[in-house]
């Protein structure tokens, strides 16, 4: 996958999100996807190369490090809990989905629960994580 479709598949899949919204705070380069304010997703390009930034659970974070080169910690964000997608072979519109949609669902579980527009423990769940 190439980055412009990296970024196409990480935008069309966060539209989709109940709740979900784009903002540009940082200014044109930087697109901020959040849900009930809370910042779920990141998009831009680090020294020219279009990269995607998710929220993660830690231990999920870092066995997707091991698994694929495309991800590594979280650019200007919390190490621990961010990821850095990247464009390259292997990456998959699946793997982008389930990434954005994990980031969503771990975002909205941290909500009031009167301000969740999903059940964030049944919405979205991958046929990865079932099986």
């Amino acid at each position: 996958m190439n980055g412009t479709t990296l970024h196409k598949t990480a935008a069309d899949c966060a539209e989709e999100l109940p709740g979900a919204q784009l903002e540009h705070p940082f200014g044109d380069d930087w697109e901020v996807f959040k849900v009930r304010g809370k910042v779920f997703m990141l998009m831009t390009e680090v020294p020219g190369r279009p990269v995607v930034i998710l929220k993660a659970d830690p231990g999920d974070a870092q066995t997707l490090q091991q698994q694929n080169s495309h991800i590594t910690p979280g650019y200007y964000m919390n190490k621990k809990h961010w990821i850095t997608l990247e464009a390259g072979e292997g990456v998959a519109k699946e793997l982008v989905r389930e990434l954005v949609t994990d980031s969503y669902r771990l975002v909205v579980a941290h909500l009031p629960k009167a301000e969740q527009p999903v059940d964030p423990h049944t919405y979205g769940i991958s046929t990865r994580a079932a099986s």
